[in-house]
């Protein structure tokens, strides 16, 4: 499995943002997405991951197969936001999140309680997600990733609101996707605690 960009331009508000972005990923492949504010960080991600159309160039994925023939099928995409209803339980909102991802493949995944043990935050699966601190927030997120199986992980600030403890466990999950085949690119101003990754530096 391959990710490619090729040419990759960006815009927001219809103002240029970055341009010629080119990133060919390999499975087990982790590239680190750096640069100032406003460089066009979280932009590249959104359009990688098709919340945003393209300005320019192509990005495409190859070897997905029919399990993933695209890279939005492809990828579970954590921004800054949570993506969590405040008013359901921390074990609804992953339920509902691995429904609607809807996992095609094979693959074994985690259940609900395993992906909260994960992030060290078994036992709290019935509480309101609106009751969680920052911290415990981020964590449930990161728990999202681990119900239902996607082989590319965009990261916006992945680590934003975690403890070093919470940082290091993090660093361990993502070493196992890589490992397992898949692949990050995680646009970040904070070391991740990977090894062998590729850095792309926005803005010149």
């Amino acid at each position: 499995m391959r990710l490619i960009a090729e040419g990759l331009a960006g815009e927001r508000g219809r103002e240029p943002v970055f341009s010629g972005v080119e990133l060919a990923l390999e499975d087990g492949a982790a590239c680190v997405v750096t640069g100032p504010n406003g460089s066009g960080k979280s932009t590249l991600l959104r359009v990688i991951a098709g919340l945003l159309p393209a300005a320019g160039g192509t990005v495409r994925l190859e070897g997905g197969g029919e399990a993933f023939p695209t890279v939005a099928s492809a990828s579970h995409y954590l921004g800054h936001q949570n993506a969590m209803k405040p008013a359901l339980t921390v074990a609804e909102n992953l339920r509902f999140w691995r429904d609607f991802s809807a996992d095609v493949t094979t693959a074994p995944v985690m259940s609900v309680d395993q992906a909260l043990e994960a992030v060290e935050l078994g036992g709290i699966g019935h509480l309101p997600f609106g009751y969680l601190s920052t911290g415990q927030r981020r964590r449930t997120a990161i728990a999202r990733l681990l119900v239902c199986r996607r082989p590319i992980w965009l990261l916006d600030e992945p680590t934003s609101g975690l403890d070093k403890a919470s940082e290091r466990r993090f660093a361990g999950l993502m070493g196992e996707h890589l490992r397992g085949g898949g692949i990050i690119v995680a646009a970040t101003h904070l070391p991740l605690g990977l090894e062998g990754t590729v850095e792309l530096r926005m803005g010149g």
